[in-house]
């Protein structure tokens, strides 16, 4: 099972790219800029727990494979002691109902050394793997769904919020935001969407 896995020298590592960038939830001896090399941030997971439903399914972000690609986000160091009451937590937030694979994946750290993380990829063969979702359709489904975490555009403004604050700028989802915002504003002048 992957939640058994010991890391290198007893270190266990956690890479986080969405939500566990800027709320891990778990508690960690250090957390560490990171980047993971042959995988990009996509909003390619339908969610229908925790920023959706399975009547109005919302949007969440995965780790898409791509050859050239590379992700920044945030490895988070456990103590052992702590790994059990980590992974548990873990499985239950990002494997419940998700398209989601765990993976032990090599992630570079900002202080120049590497260590294996433990990762979660998008797994194409889940019922809720969404694919790639064109970005005026995902910012549609992002501003309706919300979920037992919340709304689903919170989730997106936190994700920009968190890589801003580690200077890291993905193109992509800032015009994603910049989209569900000009719907908000069309939503709140009556205009409806």
């Amino acid at each position: 099972m992957w939640s058994d896995a010991a890391g290198v020298d007893g270190e266990l590592w956690v890479f986080g790219y969405g939500s566990l960038m800027w709320r891990p939830g778990f508690a960690h001896l250090e957390a560490i800029p990171a980047t993971l090399h042959g995988y990009a941030r996509s909003f390619c997971i339908w969610s229908e727990h925790h920023r959706g439903t399975p009547e109005c399914r919302g949007l969440v972000l995965g780790l898409a494979r791509g050859e050239d690609a590379a992700c920044e986000g945030m490895v988070f160091r456990v103590a052992p002691r702590d790994w059990p009451e980590t992974a548990a937590y873990l499985e239950e937030r990002e494997l419940r109902g998700y398209a989601y694979r765990p993976a032990h994946l090599p992630v570079d750290l900002s202080d120049g050394r590497q260590v294996a993380a433990h990762c979660f990829v998008a797994d194409p063969s889940h019922p809720h793997y969404a694919g790639r979702v064109p970005p005026d359709e995902a910012a549609r489904i992002i501003l309706r769904a919300r979920g037992e975490a919340g709304l689903n555009r919170d989730y997106l403004i936190n994700t920009v919020k968190s890589l801003e604050q580690h200077g890291y700028r993905e193109p992509h989802l800032h015009a994603l935001l910049r989209r569900v915002l000009e719907l908000t504003g069309e939503l709140d002048a009556g205009a409806g969407i």
